[in-house]
């Protein structure tokens, strides 16, 4: 009870200083990829539902009755026996967890127009100076956001808030086990919350750098921060510098509305067989071609680097890649490159498991360089063809287009 009534006094007074500082908020959706199937198909909800990855072969999404039941993140099927058998286990489907997760991020963005997307289900958002437009304090602003994203998009999220990412990151975690969902860390709760929180548990220190740490005797967030700046600086570099004072409350990497290009954009399936028939390997990349160019278009983004894989059943794999003279988002230009490199490994005595495609070395369509060697009109057919495609998906759903090939006579 006196905890209680303490942790009251210390939410009020952060509540009031945090009106004199920066305010970021982690939102972090909770078991996303279970919760995206439970809002879909509400039968669902409160029953122990785990996601699998491809296959089925791990479990990569818990509900919270999937985790009493006793089922692990990351256990494999065949380790499901027993009690574990009364759960409920789907494949996962990544289209239609993209597409809620959008859902969230531009509900996001009516509140404030810094929203920096971290990854599918999390992001943080500057709700600096939000107080006087909602005449709410930043805890009553997150609980808004909260009760607003599951009315209208059926998602349960957390939320934490702090004056850094680090340590909204933090709050987010703790803002899980509570019913309210929202963690706020001001200044006067920083110390007991870092005592209180093992080194591991910090956003960015991985399994070495918590090694490192532990060598050193450092085992709480909070023995991290009383180490000299040199000595981070020697350890680790600039990473240990900003840690440290990121956990101090200090803004060091101010929320990015920024879009930033991935590396690669990657499409690959197992096969519902496995087979060595050409035209069959053909209809999957097709299909792995078509998705990966229109996340290309989506961050309205052309490639230079097309590679092809093909995995047997023996697990051996077989890749090539190509490096394009002219930056392309155009998925019959792609297919015809893929092709040709799967006409170079196809072997027709082989059984295959599994294909891909990768795209990468992108470049913003935007900051594109004109060629002499350019066909304007030719550019301009292909982007009204695209666009075609991208809005009858739109409107009768994904996969509504599907290309073809030529079939090779027998």
């Amino acid at each position: 009870m006196e905890q209680n009534l303490l942790d009251e006094k210390l939410n009020k007074a952060d509540t009031v200083d945090m009106a004199r500082k920066n305010v970021i908020a982690l939102v972090d959706c909770d078991s996303f990829f279970v919760s995206c199937e439970q809002k879909v198909n509400p039968e669902l909800k409160g029953k122990p539902v785990s996601v699998m990855s491809a296959r089925g072969q791990c479990v990569i999404s818990r509900s919270k009755e999937a985790k009493i039941l006793g089922v692990q993140m990351g256990m494999p099927y065949f380790q499901i026996k027993g009690e574990l058998k009364k759960g409920i286990y789907l494949p996962a489907r990544h289209d239609l967890y993209n597409d809620i997760s959008n859902e969230v991020m531009a509900l996001l963005k009516t509140y404030s127009p810094l929203v920096e997307i971290y990854s599918i289900d999390e992001a943080f958002v500057d709700l600096t100076g939000l107080e006087k437009l909602y005449k709410k304090n930043y805890l009553d602003i997150a609980q808004m956001i909260r009760a607003e994203i599951k009315e209208k998009v059926d998602i349960p999220v957390s939320i934490g808030l702090s004056s850094s990412k680090t340590l909204a990151k933090l709050a987010s975690d703790k803002a899980k086990n509570l019913d309210a969902g929202v963690f706020l860390i001001g200044s006067r709760k920083i110390q007991p919350v870092l005592e209180n929180t093992s080194i591991d548990e910090i956003w960015g220190i991985g399994r070495n750098l918590a090694q490192l740490f532990r060598r050193n005797g450092i085992l709480t967030a909070a023995e991290l921060i009383k180490q000299s700046d040199i000595w981070l600086n020697k350890q680790i570099g600039i990473h240990g510098l900003e840690m440290k004072h990121e956990l101090l409350g200090e803004m060091i990497s101010p929320v990015c509305d920024e879009v930033k290009l991935p590396k690669s954009i990657q499409k690959t399936c197992a096969l519902a067989k496995f087979t060595s028939d050409k035209d069959y390997l053909k209809n999957s990349l097709n299909y792995h071609i078509h998705r990966a160019c229109v996340s290309l278009r989506k961050l309205d983004a052309k490639c230079f680097g097309i590679s092809i894989f093909l995995r047997t059943k023996d697990f051996k794999v077989y890749t090539e890649k190509r490096i394009l003279n002219k930056a392309t988002d155009f998925e019959l230009e792609i297919s015809d490159i893929i092709f040709e490199m799967l006409d170079n490994l196809y072997k027709s005595d082989i059984l295959y498991r599994s294909t891909g495609v990768i795209l990468d070395t992108f470049e913003q369509k935007s900051q594109a360089q004109l060629s002499i060697f350019d066909n304007p009109e030719n550019d301009i057919k292909k982007e009204k063809l695209v666009k075609c495609f991208d809005k009858l998906e739109e409107k009768f759903g994904k996969n509504i287009i599907q290309t073809g090939f030529i079939k090779e006579d027998v």
